[in-house]
């Protein structure tokens, strides 16, 4: 019950898309737009976000299949449903789940009044996870293998990735001159719970020989790894405490660290011409807490009338062969896991002079504003088969001094309709935001393939005179 309701907790946090934060890149008017690009051309003299309300996110994608393919009330046997899902998916679709949120950050001008150079921090939990649709374990375990003679089933279609991790972080920013911007920030990650099973091969097969039709000929090659950290103590038998509280501390005060780094840049060819670039999460993390591995490595083949383990004249031996020829060992090695890191860059083109509440701006210190821009986004995240992408074009505009909006269309492996739309307001020293992708399908969320939101508060201070 206990391993059932473990499974369940994991499970529970798809409904909490890729990691691509296509709406928040470079809107600027946002302190956290820092996090994907920490070299992005903001100034403030120093800033906080509201306690565990500064950055809330959440972020779901499947490119198979939708909730609704799988929960709609429409008379159909659940059985079925899976069965559809299955046989419509392909072993490339992917489900992907992306969830932060920021317990607290700010950030501050170093150097004095004049000075263009900022420090940032802050700490956040994430939990990520990636899974490829194991189609042909799949459909041996819906259908058997009655209907499939000669089929080989190609276990490496078994491949998943999940965590859950808390991120500490501090960064550096600095203005250099009008026209280059660079930063960096350096991570701490400390993993509270993992599961890894990439590296997956092996297959499973029926045949029939041909001059004796009732004879079969089952082999099945085995070679499949599942590292976990943070995770087997929960499954022991002894084990009486809360797993959801018991995750939540490994993940912030006793959990496997490791270290990462993002960059980033902002250039202008002219003042409202502007290329950015980041590098996101170029990390590890050294799995080292309550580690254990389960290995299942051999081959078995089984010859007769009977191709599976229903054998009514003696089915313990069967099985005590299968144990024998493909066994269950459990090893307890550190492992090193890397960081889902993510590329971006954009080109930006500025149009439409705005003027200040402020007329006379006698030292020169601010530059010229602009009421629109629009540009092109692209985005890459590395995965296990191939990277994932997306495309992204943009319109940006300012309605007031401190009202800034913007819309994206996005095409990515989800979905080729996803627009999403963000929203900035400051009043006073708060500013608010929230962003959504995939407007479009809000009116029926269940038949998605991608969705995302953002929300959070922060307090922004500017010096007296700006």
């Amino acid at each position: 019950m206990r391993k059932i309701f473990l499974t369940l907790t994991l499970v529970l946090q798809f409904c909490c898309f890729a990691q691509n934060k296509e709406v928040l890149y470079n809107f600027t008017s946002i302190p956290q737009s820092s996090l994907v690009n920490p070299g992005a051309d903001v100034s403030y003299k120093f800033y906080f976000g509201f306690p565990v309300l500064s950055g809330i996110s959440a972020n779901l994608g499947s490119s198979g299949f939708t909730v609704y393919d799988l929960f709609a009330d429409n008379g159909i046997d659940f059985n079925d449903k899976v069965r559809n899902v299955i046989n419509k998916s392909s072993r490339n679709d992917k489900v992907v789940t992306n969830q932060q949120l920021e317990l607290f950050s700010g950030g501050f001008r170093i150097g004095g009044k004049e000075s263009r150079s900022y420090v940032s921090f802050g700490l956040y939990q994430e939990f990520d996870f990636f899974m490829y649709v194991p189609k042909d374990p799949a459909l041996l375990a819906l259908n058997g293998n009655r209907d499939y003679i000669g089929k080989y089933f190609n276990l490496g279609d078994l491949i998943l990735k999940a965590e859950v991790l808390s991120v500490f972080h501090i960064g550096y920013h600095k203005k250099v001159n009008d026209k280059f911007v660079y930063g960096g920030r350096a991570k701490i990650y400390s993993s509270g719970a993992n599961a890894t099973s990439t590296k997956n091969s092996g297959y499973i097969y029926t045949g029939q020989d041909a001059s004796s039709p009732n004879i079969y000929n089952q082999i099945i090659s085995s070679n499949l790894e599942l590292k976990t950290s943070g995770i087997a103590s929960f499954t022991k038998d002894e084990y009486e405490g809360n797993i959801a509280k018991d995750i939540a501390n490994n993940t912030f005060f006793n959990g496997s660290l490791g270290l990462g780094l993002d960059l980033g840049l902002t250039y202008y060819f002219k003042e409202n011409l502007q290329f950015t670039a980041s590098i996101i999460d170029l990390g590890f993390i050294r799995q080292t807490k309550d580690i254990e591995t389960l290995t299942y490595k051999g081959t078995y083949q089984y010859q007769g009338a009977n191709p599976d383990f229903t054998n009514q004249n003696d089915p313990e031996n069967v099985f005590d062969e299968f144990d024998a020829a493909i066994p269950r060992d459990t090893l307890y090695n550190k492992y090193t896991t890397w960081r889902p890191t993510k590329l971006y860059s954009s080109i930006q083109y500025s149009f439409g002079e705005s003027r200040s509440n402020e007329d006379c701006d006698c030292l020169k210190r601010t530059k010229t504003r602009y009421k629109n821009a629009v540009g092109l986004q692209l985005f890459a995240m590395n995965a296990p088969k191939v990277p994932l992408t997306a495309v992204t074009v943009f319109y940006q505009r300012s309605i007031f001094e401190k009202l800034d909006i913007k819309a994206t269309y996005t095409l990515d492996t989800f979905s080729n309709k996803n627009i999403g739309l963000g929203l900035s307001g400051t009043l006073g020293k708060v500013n608010v935001y929230a962003l959504i992708n995939n407007v479009l399908e809000y009116k029926d969320a269940s038949k998605a393939n991608s969705i995302a939101f953002q929300f959070g508060i922060n307090f922004v201070f500017q010096d007296n005179d700006d």
